[in-house]
């Protein structure tokens, strides 16, 4: 099995370039728009996570404790979806089936706790601005050849990343783990 190793942060001119790299996706395909940002996700994990943190950054110095409460709420919430969808059935096959209305599942039980607690702007801030902007240029920014290229050979396991792993928490590797898998076999037996 290959190491965890972190992506390199991609340059400006890549991450964010002209406005000919992006395009809208097609909601009509939800399977295309799904593999176009879980591909994106992989490719710019480093520079998701430069973007994330800046924001927990400026965030949590302007309100400290309410971010270390949604911090550990999320943190929570998020171990123990992941515990349940490892330990039960039912929660497995759901996670599988609708992985996006899992994740909302999650971000509302996160949602929830943290409004008992009163931090719920922090939460909106910190937690849902980034994943907002990472969502919406995930969605947006079209691939190119070195970005299909670094994810085919994250799919294959020759290489594992942080984003991989939590990708596969969330049941959307398997797909392409299943389709690389009946690739090399259906090429074995030729």
């Amino acid at each position: 099995m290959a190491k965890v190793e972190l992506t390199p942060l991609r340059p400006w001119d890549d991450f964010f370039p002209s406005s000919e790299r992006f395009a809208k996706p097609d909601v009509k395909d939800l399977t295309k728009w799904n593999n176009r940002v879980v591909n994106n996700l992989l490719y710019y994990q480093t520079n998701y996570l430069a973007l994330a943190v800046v924001v927990f950054l400026i965030v949590g110095f302007l309100n400290p404790l309410g971010m270390f409460t949604a911090m550990a709420v999320v943190t929570g919430v998020f171990l123990g979806s992941v515990w349940a969808g490892e330990n039960r059935a039912v929660i497995n096959n759901f996670k599988r089936q609708n992985p996006t209305a899992f994740l909302i599942a999650v971000m509302f039980a996160s949602y929830l706790l943290i409004s008992m607690l009163g931090s719920v702007m922090v939460f909106m801030t910190a937690i849902t601005l980034p994943l907002a902007l990472i969502f919406a240029h995930s969605s947006f920014r079209l691939r190119n050849m070195k970005n299909k290229l670094e994810n085919k050979i994250e799919g294959a396991g020759l290489k594992r990343s942080p984003m991989g792993i939590l990708l596969e928490a969330l049941g959307q590797q398997e797909e392409n783990f299943q389709k690389i898998q009946s690739f090399l076999e259906g090429k074995l037996k030729d």
